[in-house]
């Protein structure tokens, strides 16, 4: 009795040890963002992107395989889910906080950049967009006043500098959400830009824009790689549109508290 006992507890014990060894094994799920439009997750090299809206997805994958640039490989899909694997390298930087690559990588990110709006789009442009834009903007700054997020003369400031972006402009491929840590780089060179959930026809400086939010530090940097004409007071102007519209967005979707927002310090600053 006493040795099936033993045998018993000892056959037990070294399973429970596989398991736990197993589980220990087993790479961390962490969330990535997660809001009412969609979700991404990471679990060890693997990133799952949920989102419902298929044609979305369609368009980003599509996107990834249109442009000359290094982009995620595509692992697996399955409605809503798209798997695709980490690209290696470090991030250019995040929005709020200092960069840990040097000018030559910026560099190199605003040569990717050129790149990528030399592309032919593989989407048509849509109608109206400067009305889109201009309704977008008022209905921010409408928010933000009712709100009291920011004083009311930091935003009239940012709100005209803003509406510079309004302007007449030919459509490039662009991005669309080209922030800092969307693009990595290695040894000065870029190793992969993500996240093309945005991409389609639009104006090229808002990607320069998103990209040295936060880095102005790093703008002629961009534009030493990028070639041709950047026009510069277009992009600080971007900078204000992007920091009014993005402050009730973040507010709505439980990112916390106007005042912890850097795109709220981007203001106060006067769109620097």
């Amino acid at each position: 009795m006493s040795g099936t006992t033993s045998g018993t507890t000892s056959g037990t014990t070294s399973g429970a040890d596989a398991v736990h060894a197993g589980v220990a094994a087993l790479p961390e799920v962490q969330v990535v963002v997660a809001h009412q439009a969609r979700a991404t997750l990471r679990v060890g090299d693997v990133f799952l992107k949920v989102d419902p809206d298929r044609a979305g997805i369609d368009a980003e994958v599509a996107a990834m395989a249109s442009v000359p640039v290094p982009t995620p490989r595509v692992l697996w899909r399955r409605h809503p889910v798209l798997a695709l694997e980490r690209v290696p390298g470090t991030a250019l930087g995040t929005f709020g906080h200092p960069s840990p690559v040097g000018p030559a990588a910026w560099t190199a990110a605003g040569a990717a950049l050129r790149a990528v709006h030399e592309t032919p789009s593989p989407v048509p442009a849509s109608a109206g967009p400067a009305d889109r834009l201009a309704q977008r903007l008022e209905d921010a700054c409408e928010w933000i006043l009712a709100h009291e997020a920011v004083p009311a003369d930091v935003l009239e400031r940012n709100r005209e500098l803003a509406r510079l972006v309004l302007r007449p402009a030919p459509p490039a491929f662009t991005h669309g959400d080209l922030q800092p840590d969307h693009v990595f780089v290695d040894d000065d060179h870029v190793t992969g830009i993500i996240d093309w959930s945005s991409a389609g026809p639009g104006d090229p400086v808002l990607d320069v824009a998103v990209l040295t939010l936060g880095h102005p530090e790093h703008l002629d940097d961009v534009a030493a790689g990028y070639g041709g004409d950047v026009h510069l007071d277009v992009v600080r102007a971007w900078w204000s549109y992007r920091s009014l519209t993005a402050i009730p967005w973040l507010a709505e979707h439980g990112f916390g508290s106007p005042e912890t927002f850097p795109e709220t310090a981007v203001l106060l600053a006067g769109g620097r």
